[in-house]
């Protein structure tokens, strides 16, 4: 049992985790809703509706996976490292894919248009999401899960690999953020002053992205959220305190 703790803020993350679920959760069904109903649904035929793959995508891959991906090492913190290390890599690589999904989707759909690529704010941040997100698992698998580096060296990574992590999920619900924007300004900006129901329904969208982003954050950065020390814990961690020291080690 972790004794570093206090018992009554440990009672919290069950509650905090089922909120940040529910708040996941529901920004894939608005992101389904809105571009099934008022975008005209989905296809993979070069259409508008091959596009509409590309939003959805992103949502539940970049963000929602990838922020449950962190939040595995505050809900099972008592299972055996390794289990916990493993899923940790599959839901990313699920992610990974998903979000793969999303990039071929739209460039394919530009392709059949005839719509230049990469050329505003949000596909470059988009991108440049997108690629640091497939380096920090490929490193993360390297140096973690099947680890070929030595024990200093990922002593040395991991505050980097846990930093790369936060920022990812900032960078890809920002990203999410400016495509929302950019996309109602292509579709309904003659409107969109006006707050019609689309235009409501993607604010609600872009809220719940960043409501689910903070609560995510907010549960991996509570120092009574962690998991008790170990020691693998414990030799991995740059900040080693020994319990005798009467500290809790700092770990993912």
């Amino acid at each position: 049992m972790d004794e570093c703790a206090p018992p009554s803020r440990r009672s919290l993350l069950p509650w905090l985790v089922g909120a940040s679920q529910v708040l996941g959760l529901g920004a894939v069904v608005l992101t389904g809703v809105w571009m099934g109903r008022y975008r005209g649904g989905f296809a993979w035929d070069g259409s508008e509706q091959e596009f509409n793959l590309h939003p959805l995508c992103m949502v539940l891959g970049l963000v929602f996976l990838q922020g449950d991906a962190i939040l595995v090492y505050r809900v099972f913190r008592n299972e055996a490292k390794r289990s916990v290390k493993l899923l940790h890599g599959v839901v990313h690589l699920l992610a990974l894919i998903v979000t793969i999904v999303g990039v071929v989707a739209v460039f394919d759909f530009h392709r059949a248009s005839h719509i230049p690529s990469m050329y505003s704010l949000h596909s470059w941040c988009g991108m440049a999401t997108v690629v640091l997100f497939c380096l920090q698992w490929v490193l993360g698998l390297m140096f973690f899960l099947f680890p070929v580096a030595s024990s200093w060296l990922r002593g040395v990574y991991l505050p980097l690999h846990v930093f790369c992590g936060v920022l990812l999920l900032v960078m890809s619900i920002g990203s999410c953020l400016l495509g929302i924007t950019e996309r109602l300004l292509f579709t309904i900006m003659a409107t969109y002053s006006h707050l019609p129901p689309e235009g409501a329904l993607a604010n609600v969208l872009g809220v719940t992205l960043l409501c689910f982003g903070i609560l995510v954050i907010s549960i991996i950065t509570k120092e009574e959220f962690r998991r008790p020390p170990n020691p693998e814990e414990e030799a991995l961690s740059v900040h080693f305190k020994t319990l005798t020291e009467g500290a809790c080690s700092p770990t993912p």
